[in-house]
C-alpha cells in the first residue's frame, strides 16, 4: 500500500471529503485548485525545496542513540525534526501554505494552534513574506504555553484567546475556521495538521512528506534498508503522515503513538468535525467528547482521515500511552541522549519503551517531531 492522491472528493476509503458551511465551498476549491497547479510546477517545488534548505536547516539528521538502545534492548532512531527552525516539523507545511498564499493573492494568514508550534512557525513565515497573521489559541494552552505566545507576539502576529468549550486546540480551530469565513476574500486559512476539509489533509501531508522522503534515503544508508518500525505522536497527526508516507509501501510496522485522553482511533467512532469524516471521541448521541492529554499540541478529539484509512485497512496501529507514561519518556530520552523532546514527540519515545519486548533486536525509527523548551516549565510544575 502506498499513501496515494485522496479522490476528487477528497476521500480517502470513508473517510475525508468537504463539509463545510456553503460560504466556504468555493475557497476549498480554490485552494485544491490552486494546490494542485502549484504543486505540479517546477518552480514552485524548487523554490520550497530552497526555503526548506536554506531557511529550515534541511535536511534534518537521523541520530543513533546507542545510550537508549542498550537500555530498551532495540535499536533507537531519531528523525530530528527537532532541529529544525522554530523547533518542530512545522515549519515544512507553512513554508508550503505561505508560499501557495503568496501565489493565490493572498496577504493575511489565520491559523489555530495548539501547543503553539504551529502557531509560531506560521508568524515566523509571515514575517519573513511580510504578511499579516491571526494566531488562535485556546485560553488553557496560552496560559501553559506562555513562551510561545510571547515567540508569536514578539514576530509580529497577533494571538487571539479561544474561550469557547475546552478552550483547547479544538476550540482554537472552531474560532480559526469562524475568522476565515469571514475573511476569505484576502485571508488564508494555514491549517496546521492532516484534517479539515479537503484539500487540506493530502496538501498537509505531500508539504511534510519530504520528512518520509529523507528518512527513507537516510536509514538506507545507515541500514541497508528500512527500519523494523516508524513511530511518531499522533494528534491531528500531521508529523506521522510525513514520516509514514516514506515507508507505506515497505514492510515497516507503521505506529502512530495516541495520548490515552484523546484516543481517536482506539475507539473507532467514525463522525464528522471541522469539515471531514474521521475517527473521533463522540458520546452515544453523537456528541464530540472533550480530549484530555498533557501535551497542548496533542489535545484534540479526533485524528486526520487518512489515518482512519490506514487504520480501517489495518496499514498502520495506532496505541494510546498514558500522560504518567510521557512523563517518563521525556526524562528517558533527556537522561539517556542529552536530547529533551517535546512532550508531544515524547509520546512515541513513551510508547517503544513500552513495548519493547516486542521488538527486541529490531530497528526502530522514532520521528521526534519537536523539541521541548516550550514545555520545560510546565515540566518543572510537574517535577518539582
Amino acid at each position: 500500500m502506498t499513501m496515494a492522491d485522496p479522490t476528487h472528493e477528497g476521500r480517502f476509503g470513508d473517510f475525508g471529503g468537504m463539509f463545510v458551511p456553503e460560504t466556504l465551498v468555493p475557497a476549498c476549491i480554490e485552494l485544491d485548485k490552486a494546490f494542485r497547479e502549484a504543486w505540479a510546477d517546477p518552480s514552485f517545488r524548487n523554490e520550497l525545496d530552497y526555503l526548506l534548505r536554506t531557511y529550515a536547516g534541511r535536511p534534518s539528521p537521523i541520530t543513533e542513540c546507542a545510550n537508549l538502545s542498550e537500555e530498551l534492548g532495540c535499536r533507537i532512531l531519531l528523525k530530528r525534526e527537532d532541529l529544525n527552525h522554530t523547533g518542530s516539523h512545522k515549519i515544512n507545511n507553512v513554508l508550503g501554505q505561505g508560499l501557495l498564499a503568496k501565489r493565490m493573492g493572498k496577504t493575511r494568514l489565520v491559523a489555530e494552534t495548539g501547543a503553539g508550534q504551529h502557531g509560531v512557525a506560521t508568524a515566523t513565515v509571515a514575517a519573513l513574506f511580510d504578511m499579516e497573521c491571526v494566531v488562535y489559541m485556546g485560553t488553557v494552552d496560552i496560559e501553559r504555553q506562555k513562551l510561545n505566545v510571547f515567540r508569536m507576539k514578539l514576530l509580529g502576529s497577533e494571538v487571539v484567546a479561544a474561550e469557547s468549550g475546552s478552550q483547547t486546540l479544538k476550540d482554537a480551530v472552531n474560532e480559526a475556521m469562524r475568522y476565515w469565513v469571514s475573511a476569505v476574500e484576502d485571508t488564508h486559512y494555514c491549517l496546521g495538521s492532516v484534517m479539515g476539509p479537503h484539500p487540506y489533509p493530502w496538501m498537509v501531508r505531500e508539504f511534510h512528506r519530504v520528512i518520509g522522503d529523507e528518512a527513507r534515503e537516510q536509514c538506507r544508508d545507515l541500514l541497508d534498508g528500512v527500519p523494523d518500525v516508524v513511530v511518531a505522536c499522533v494528534g491531528g497527526g500531521s508529523n506521522a503522515a510525513g514520516i509514514f508516507a516514506g515507508f507505506a509501501d515497505t514492510d515497516a510496522v507503521l505506529v502512530g503513538a495516541e495520548p490515552a485522553g484523546g484516543a481517536a482511533v482506539g475507539r473507532a467512532v467514525p463522525g464528522i468535525v471541522h469539515g471531514s469524516k474521521s475517527y473521533l471521541m463522540q458520546d452515544e448521541w453523537g456528541q464530540v467528547l472533550e480530549a484530555e492529554s498533557i501535551s497542548a499540541g496533542l489535545d484534540y478529539p479526533g485524528i486526520g482521515p487518512e489515518h482512519a484509512h490506514l487504520a480501517a485497512t489495518g496499514r498502520a496501529r495506532y496505541e494510546p500511552v498514558t500522560d504518567a507514561e510521557v512523563v517518563d519518556a521525556f526524562q528517558l530520552l533527556s537522561r539517556t541522549e542529552g536530547i529533551i523532546p517535546a512532550l508531544e514527540s515524547a509520546h512515541a519515545i513513551a510508547w517503544i519503551a513500552k513495548a519493547k519486548h516486542e521488538f527486541q533486536g529490531k530497528s526502530v525509527l522514532i520521528n521526534l517531531s519537536g523539541r521541548g523548551d516550550k514545555d520545560v516549565n510546565q515540566m518543572m510544575d510537574i517535577l518539582g
